[in-house]
């Protein structure tokens, strides 16, 4: 039995209601949460996106609308109309758990199958029904709450960039594919035979062109585009917040972010971030976290004992430095007692995902040290080991000798890796830092040559230029993290403006002249005309999301996420396309089943 809502139109919504509309006349509509028939009182509670009211059908009620109650289940949309008064048994854990709405009309809107999945917030269904089923899993009040949160959070950060002077320009989605780092997604052209656009990666090169059309401040939440393998935490197509700005350089664009940062932390969390934000060079970042996105709420620093294990009986040390290695590690203070031996071969072995050989410790007891590596060093060794790491009783001592890149991996992901097992860390804390200073280049052992750590357009530090071609590994670069708790959250860099410099940057990077402007001739050939000074950031607007929410996964702040393969389980996307489509576009298919 199902029927239009009529003249019946909704007045307020379920959340909304309070002691205050008590003996007031309302029209509620939304979905049946669950109800109760108790012996002729039925009770409901409806549920829309702001929350949850009970309905109460008594027994002074028509028989009618008694017949009507007795169909309703689970998800069925419903229209009710009715009175609002104070409830007898209140109920604590809801908002509207003072008052309840006695209903004089009923009009069922839609019926429901049984879901799939409960809607409710603790339900612990799987991911994959979760996705597949997502127009039921976005009916959940976290999933909501993360989703309003979201939207919130756009116009927070519109509102403030519109105040300051920011001009929101779209850039296209179907674009020049160029090499910025990771795979383009690829669309074939209809009306261009054999030629293909690409979706961008970021608007990288349209935005620095906006700076050389004279626009000054620029920004944009835009959808960017990766076909590059997936970790937990990434998806193939993911939102910024992209802005750039000209006539400027670090400090300037540091300083309008800061104040951004400052209202949004301020808005969602009530928290008055405190300005100027710390910042920290990567070299520092690196010698002091082993990761250039450092979380700073807890201590386990890294430590260099190189030097004093050069000379050592232990192999494992000596000939890893002899080979042009580093031994370091990291003092977990005062947990010792919280590690079995089981724990920290756990910890080994997690030091292993990073191509670590192993993880040397050191228990420091109130009997004395314990460690399967004591017996390879001297006392006096040993304490000056104890005495670089500042050990104490109850202290644990964990060290990776290893190639410095794999001493840092491991080290920097162990730390955090400890961290969160001990649980030490306050989730309502938030420690904000700047990365500088990143290399300007980094060595690719793949293509033998350097590499842009960030892109082509990236200025060095104007104390490095002269290094370029001499020295290309010492270059730093105009380039900036923001990091928030372990994670970056944003990242961007003052861009070359000399014509001579982007040549020079080209040559560094081992293109032709006819390379170059083959994949950035539009770019080259606008800075003929005059380019003033700009630099700019991206957010990654869904991680900021995440970190405002609390969410540990994406896709908890994305209404339709994909996979880590990539795919769309309530879509099925990617599918395979007709013939006839395929010839529109002159693609031939060419896949072998495996």
């Amino acid at each position: 039995m199902m029927e239009s809502m009529g003249n019946l139109r909704r007045t307020v919504m379920c959340g909304k209601l309070s002691s205050s509309n008590i003996d007031e006349e309302v029209t509620l509509m939304g979905w049946v949460q669950r109800e109760r028939n108790l012996g002729g009182i039925h009770f409901v509670d409806l549920r829309d996106i702001t929350g949850i009211v009970q309905i109460v059908f008594d027994e002074f009620a028509p028989a009618e609308l008694i017949e009507k109650a007795d169909l309703l289940r689970p998800e069925f949309v419903i229209a009710v109309k009715g009175k609002v008064r104070r409830r007898e048994s209140v109920n604590p854990n809801i908002p509207t758990g003072e008052i309840e709405v006695l209903a004089k009309d009923l009009r069922i809107l839609d019926t429901a199958s049984t879901p799939p999945i409960y809607i409710k917030d603790e339900d612990n269904v799987s991911e994959t029904m979760r996705l597949k089923y997502r127009y039921l899993d976005l009916r959940k009040p976290f999933m909501q709450n993360n989703l309003i949160l979201r939207a919130k959070l756009a116009k927070v950060v519109r509102d403030f960039l519109h105040e300051n002077n920011f001009i929101e320009i779209e850039t296209p989605m179907l674009t020049k594919p160029t090499p910025e780092g990771a795979r383009d997604y690829l669309v074939p052209s209809r009306v261009n035979p054999g030629k293909f656009y690409a979706l961008p990666q970021s608007p990288q090169l349209m935005k620095q062109l906006l700076m050389v059309s004279g626009f000054d401040r620029y920004y944009q939440i835009v959808r960017c585009f990766r076909d590059e393998d997936l970790r937990a935490n990434r998806q193939p197509e993911f939102t910024q917040i992209d802005m750039e700005m000209s006539f400027v350089d670090i400090d300037d664009v540091i300083e309008i972010n800061e104040l951004l940062l400052k209202r949004i932390f301020k808005e969602f969390k009530n928290i008055d971030i405190e300005l100027p934000i710390k910042r920290m060079t990567y070299k520092e970042s690196m010698e002091r976290f082993g990761v250039d996105k450092p979380d700073l709420r807890f201590g386990f620093e890294i430590v260099d004992i190189t030097e004093k294990v050069i000379d050592s009986n232990f192999k494992v040390f000596s000939d890893t430095i002899k080979n042009g290695g580093k031994v370091k590690g990291i003092n977990v203070n005062g947990y010792s007692d919280k590690f079995t031996r089981k724990d920290i071969q756990n910890l080994e072995e997690f030091c292993k995902t990073y191509n670590a050989k192993g993880l040397a410790w050191i228990k420091v007891t109130e009997e004395g040290v314990t460690s399967p590596i004591s017996k390879f060093f001297t006392s006096e060794e040993l304490n000056e080991i104890l005495m670089s790491f500042n050990a104490k009783t109850g202290d644990l001592i964990l060290i990776v000798a290893d190639k410095e890149s794999i001493v840092y991996d491991s080290l920097g992901n162990l730390r955090n890796e400890v961290a969160k097992k001990l649980n030490i860390i306050n989730e309502n804390d938030y420690v904000l830092v700047w990365i500088v200073e990143f290399p300007l280049f980094e060595y690719s052992e793949e293509e033998k040559r350097y590499v842009a750590k960030h892109h082509p357009f990236t200025h060095p530090m104007d104390e490095d230029i002269n290094l370029l071609e001499t020295e290309p590994q010492k270059v730093r670069a105009k380039a900036y993290d923001i990091v928030i708790n372990g994670d970056e959250i944003g990242g961007g860099s003052i861009r070359i403006n000399n014509s001579e410099l982007q040549k020079r940057m080209f040559r560094a990077l081992g293109f032709t002249e006819e390379e170059a402007y083959d994949k950035f001739g539009f770019l080259i050939d606008a800075f003929k005309y005059g380019t003033p000074p700009h630099g700019g950031i991206a957010y990654g607007f869904d991680r900021l999301t995440m970190l405002l929410t609390n969410s540990e996964n994406i896709r908890d702040v994305i209404a339709f996420p994909k996979t880590q393969s990539a795919t769309c389980l309530l879509t099925n996307a990617p599918s395979t396309v007709s013939n006839e489509q395929l010839e529109e576009v002159h693609i031939k298919v060419d896949v072998k089943n495996e």
